[in-house]
């Protein structure tokens, strides 16, 4: 099984994401990691999509029906080495005042941020790479982890090339 991360460039309009979801659940893929946000041109939306391959089942049928719908201007498989590519935590961890400076000093190994404190717990805000954030999460294991919370993975390509620049020019002359 290998890990593919997709960059999907879409319209901004309702109903996009369920027919991207679709298409993959249709196909027999789980999607590992998903989301979505506006890009700096407030009509274009970005969906990065982190999805498991199995052999038996190639990524690039699902892409080039993923291409095939109206309202996705672009897709970027964007290879680990090429992309930078983070995740985000926020973790509720059992603190008193004996744990406390323990897991303090775990928060600033790992250069997170202590983002609310109080007599029982301490919340905890990281950013990184999914095997950053799980190593993170293993040290804090043994205070008592009362509540996590975790983005889908997010990526950009490395460079000064951005995947939004033609794609906008081809929603300007479609329109």
């Amino acid at each position: 099984m290998s890990k593919h991360t997709l960059s999907v460039l879409v319209e901004n309009t309702p109903g996009i994401l369920a027919r991207i979801a679709a298409l993959f659940s249709r196909r027999g893929f789980n999607i590992d990691s998903l989301a979505v946000g506006v890009t700096e041109h407030p009509e274009i939306s970005r969906i990065t999509i982190v999805v498991n391959v199995i052999e038996d089942l190639p990524l690039e049928q699902v892409t080039k029906q993923l291409n095939k719908l109206v309202n996705v201007l672009k897709i970027v498989e964007l290879e680990p080495g090429s992309a930078v590519q983070r995740e985000l935590v926020l973790v509720k961890v059992r603190a008193d005042n004996e744990t406390r400076s323990q897991i303090v000093e775990i928060v600033q190994l790992f250069r997170a941020k202590t983002v609310d404190v109080s007599p029982e717990a301490v919340t905890i805000e990281a950013t990184g790479s999914s095997d950053k954030l799980e190593a993170m999460l293993k040290m804090l294991e043994p205070f008592g982890i009362k509540e996590l919370v975790q983005s889908g993975t997010i990526a950009i390509g490395r460079g000064a090339r951005s995947i939004t620049d033609r794609s906008l020019r081809a929603l300007d002359r479609s329109a």
